[in-house]
């Protein structure tokens, strides 16, 4: 076994950066948060080619003399804080001192600042942890920190970058949050020489999320304003139905830091539950004062992640909030519940025949006609109900697969969504949107593949405004766009109009389709080089936009409907696979109602 030595100073920081400096939105991050320590009024970023090659962060603070600026560059070498009691009373966003010796030791580094006591200021060339330089220069009151070159030392690190746009997107994500944490400070983002957003310093959180997000999104924001004990939560949550498509803009901050919070994620994903559909997500600017002493920021490297030391009482109280603000704008109508009982009129003479659809519930691999005469009722169809699907119900059993024929006769409704059938076998249960979506889902998909997706124009375009990041992911794409329907041409500084979309979509969903759209562009999920995974993901998106509400199919409606299902691939499933439809035998109820047969 070797030797234990102790570790040049060079390798230590480069160690600390692989926990601290994870990809160059990590330099932002930590840099911002010097800037904000050091009591700037104004700051701006810049970067190029995601950060990778160049990172430039500017502000106006306090600055510092020549021994503070070569003191900074060694580790544990820290302003904020003197001892372990601090932590305690924490009020500054960094106290480890080690952000700017990691950052140093992986890149070449420039270090320019000046104080107010003094007349010049002070440059510092580091290169990959190696003191090049250190001289007087030119400098107004503040600090520039110039980072290039990352990773220079580290070449492995360089290969598990990801592409230029997602770490431009990481870079954007950290300059928002800190933009939004701190409306009273000025914020610039410049990409490539392109600038992303520029805000100047806000009275109100509402005039600086108007200012990142765009106009259009303030107006579908209520405030939360709540106070309990030691624990205040103030912030903007979306009203009842306004969601979006990922967590992107579920952001949350204690204590003005930009956290990843588990319990207030979970606190907020619960307080919307019946208010937003299932498989969507809150939009929210929430922010949490805690005494300090009550939250841990030290559990990561990165202060990404905090602990609380009472977990309970803090998520609870965020869902007592949360419900207060939404309750404040959603008028509850308690009607009473009319129970409605009605006898089965009485089952037709056998004599009388019936129009049947014939299909077999093995049919998975070719598909097999469908009715030939319209499908007639047994009964009177029920009144529909009209109450919303509940989510949390238990599953159904799958689908079976016996190979026979099973005539179908429509026998009503149950549950708003579902279609009943009676066979001769037993019982069959469609469930009317996924068969929808089904054999939309095949429809758009064959459209896509062949290139032939047909569109319509709008007789009124419907204006869109996105956030600046949204606006250049759809600048950059409108070509892409168009190959799959989607017409937005430019209409001034964030805003969008669209002209036409696919023929198969409502003029109704078009900006919430166009914004599903944008949002899996900017996550990577499509793009021009995934042709094949584009197809398949839209189609799936595009088959949940058009599946109609069931309130209004008729029988001839659900006849044509059953007759596509079986001409498509997979009629037994949804393209999420989910059931379409489950069938219950005759001897399964027989042994429900304990019948011998």
């Amino acid at each position: 076994m070797a030797k234990i030595s102790i570790l040049s100073d060079q390798v230590a920081n480069q160690i600390a950066a692989g926990e601290v400096i994870e990809r160059p939105a990590s330099i932002v991050k930590e840099l911002v948060e010097n800037s904000l320590d050091a009591g700037a009024t104004s700051i701006e970023i810049e970067f190029k080619k995601g950060g990778a090659n160049a990172i430039r962060i500017e502000d106006n603070g306090c600055g510092m003399s020549k021994d503070d600026a070569l003191l900074s560059l060694e580790r544990h070498a820290t302003s904020k804080i003197t001892s372990a009691d601090d932590l305690d009373t924490l009020d500054s966003m960094g106290f480890r001192g080690e952000a700017i010796p990691s950052i140093a030791s992986v890149s070449r580094f420039l270090l320019q600042t000046r104080s107010q006591d003094f007349d010049v200021g002070t440059e510092i060339l580091v290169d990959g942890g190696k003191l090049v330089h250190c001289r007087e220069c030119g400098m107004a009151i503040g600090t520039r920190i110039s980072v290039s070159q990352l990773f220079n030392t580290v070449p492995a690190r360089r290969k598990f970058l990801k592409t230029v746009a997602t770490e431009s997107a990481h870079i954007v994500h950290a300059a928002r949050l800190y933009a939004l944490a701190h409306p009273e400070v000025s914020f610039a983002l410049i990409d490539d020489g392109r600038t992303l957003f520029r805000t100047p310093a806000c009275r109100s959180l509402k005039d600086r999320v108007m200012e990142i997000y765009g106009k259009g999104s303030v107006g579908r924001l209520i405030e939360v304003d709540e106070s309990e004990k030691d624990l205040s939560l103030r912030g903007l949550i979306g009203a009842p139905g306004h969601s979006r498509s990922s967590r992107h803009e579920m952001l949350m901050f204690v204590n003005n830091r930009p956290v990843d919070s588990r319990t207030l994620g979970y606190a907020l994903i619960e307080s919307y539950y019946g208010h937003i559909p299932k498989g969507r997500y809150p939009v929210a600017f929430l922010f949490l004062e805690v005494p300090p002493a009550q939250v841990d920021v030290n559990v990561h490297p990165a202060k990404r992640e905090i602990r609380f030391r009472n977990e309970s009482s803090v998520r609870g109280f965020a869902v007592r909030a949360i419900l207060k603000a939404l309750k404040s704008v959603v008028e509850v109508a308690a009607a009473p519940v009319e129970l409605e009982l009605k006898r089965n009129p009485a089952p037709a003479a056998p004599s009388a025949p019936k129009a049947r659809l014939q299909f077999r519930s093995d049919a998975v691999a070719s598909p097999l006609p469908g009715p030939s005469k319209p499908v007639e009722s047994t009964k009177e169809s029920p009144q529909r109900q009209s109450e919303p699907d509940q989510s949390d119900a238990p599953s159904q059993p799958e689908p079976q697969t016996a190979s026979r024929d099973a005539p179908w006769r429509f026998a009503g409704w149950a549950q708003g969504d579902y279609a009943l059938f009676d066979t001769d076998a037993g019982i069959v249960v469609l469930d009317v949107k996924a068969a929808q979506k089904r054999v939309w889902y095949e429809r758009i998909l064959v459209s896509q593949e062949n290139r032939s997706v047909e569109r319509q124009s709008l007789l009124l375009p419907v204006p869109v405004e996105f956030d600046p990041v949204s606006a250049a992911v759809l600048s950059d794409n409108m070509e892409f766009l168009e190959s799959f329907g989607v017409e937005a041409p430019p209409f001034g500084r964030n805003f969008f109009r669209i002209e036409s979309v696919p023929s198969w979509l409502a003029e109704g969903e078009a900006e919430t389709y166009l914004r599903d759209v944008v949002e899996l562009l900017r996550r990577g999920d499509i793009s021009d080089r995934k042709a094949t995974n584009n197809q398949e993901l839209l189609a799936k998106h595009a088959a949940n936009r058009v599946a109609r509400s069931t309130d209004s199919t008729t029988e001839e409606e659900l006849e044509a409907l059953v007759d596509s299902l079986f001409q498509t691939s997979n009629p037994l499933t949804d393209p999420e696979g989910r059931p379409a439809f489950i069938e219950i035998a005759r001897s399964e109820l027989n042994r429900r109602f304990h019948k011998s047969g």
